[in-house]
């Protein structure tokens, strides 16, 4: 009887750290931005928030060119960074989603700043 009480307690101290360290593995993995759409992708969900927000009036003349002039320059520098070698870096890549992270924000705001045309 002791010996069944033995192994079952180092069964379950094994079952224990098992069940603590997947977790934690997952979230050790979780530091690293993974973004869910390509470049490209997030680049066309973003015209296309800024098309709805012109058709809906949420956006003004203003603001809608704004916000295209920026989608540009983004556009500009993904292909400037492609020129230069065929595919990103993980400094480029990562410079042109910080831009789009930026980007994204400013749609936010610009759509939701209680502005109409």
């Amino acid at each position: 009887m002791k010996n069944l009480m033995r192994n079952w307690t180092k069964w379950s101290a094994v079952v224990a750290l098992v069940v603590v360290m997947i977790p934690a593995a997952g979230l050790a993995q979780g530091r690293r931005l993974h973004y869910r759409n390509g470049i490209n992708e997030r680049e066309h969900d973003q015209q296309q928030r800024i098309r709805q927000g012109i058709r809906s009036g949420e956006l003004t003349r203003i603001e809608a060119a704004r916000l295209e002039r920026e989608q540009a320059r983004i556009r500009l520098a993904e292909a400037r960074a492609r020129r230069s070698g065929g595919e990103f870096t993980p400094r480029e890549r990562a410079r042109i989603q910080h831009e789009l992270n930026q980007s994204n924000r400013h749609i936010y705001r610009q759509k939701h700043d209680r502005q109409d045309r």
